[in-house]
């Protein structure tokens, strides 16, 4: 089994989820994403992030603002829509759950009290 590939979905499963966390935090221009999923050690390549705003945006979920730069084209700030803040909220409640359900799953289970009482 490839354990590369495993870890490469794992970290698509979530990669919505923490770019709209980025958003929700305040206005971002989009290589500061990158530069921040870089920071947390979950790289993401230009070419990825891109295609992903444009299909939150469409979605409703991000709306942006042209600035203009002093050195090259005016560049493009993302920011949370009302409408995105209420997915996120969703997101966030569904990856608490998650987060919970696969740590229950990941600890080793208590023993009953039976056993502990059985015990020598």
């Amino acid at each position: 089994m490839d354990i590369q590939n495993t870890q490469s979905q794992m970290r698509k499963g979530v990669l919505e989820f923490c770019i709209l966390s980025i958003i929700r935090q305040g206005e971002v221009y989009p290589s500061d994403i990158v530069d921040r999923m870089k920071a947390a050690n979950l790289h993401i390549l230009e070419g990825t992030l891109y295609p992903l705003l444009t299909r939150l945006k469409n979605a409703g979920l991000l709306t942006y603002r042209w600035v203009e730069s002093n050195s090259g084209p005016p560049r493009k700030y993302f920011v949370m829509t009302d409408t995105g803040l209420e997915f996120y909220k969703e997101l966030e409640r569904t990856w608490q759950e998650l987060a919970d359900a696969v740590h229950a799953l990941t600890q080793p289970q208590n023993q009953s009290s039976e056993e502990i009482q059985s015990q020598p």
